[in-house]
């Protein structure tokens, strides 16, 4: 038994939860939306990620999903012209706002 502490113990550490400023951003899906505009959002480049952002980015540029790219992260490669991504650094804050 004592040689499964270890394990046990590295395990437990990476269970612990991130503070919620560091917590993932979900993809939100609002409906029907239209086909995304990227332009009118791009005044939001530079901000905080957020969830609350992350509305607004949908409500500008009228897509129907939108989609966070978080650090070291790749995208796929599949078009959805009714998708919006919003790609955030590590200090969450928006780096990139496109469609697709």
């Amino acid at each position: 038994m004592n040689r499964l502490a270890p394990l046990v113990a590295v395990l437990a550490a990476s269970c612990t939860t991130l503070p919620a400023a560091e917590a993932p951003l979900e993809e939100r899906v609002v409906g029907e939306g239209g086909q995304c505009e990227a332009a009118p959002a791009q005044r939001l480049v530079g901000q905080r990620a957020t969830q609350a952002l992350g509305g607004e980015v949908l409500r500008l540029t009228r897509a129907a999903i939108l989609r966070w790219g978080p650090p070291d992260s790749a995208f796929t490669m599949d078009y959805r012209p009714d998708r919006v991504s919003v790609s955030y650094d590590r200090a969450m804050v928006v780096t990139a706002i496109s469609c697709g």
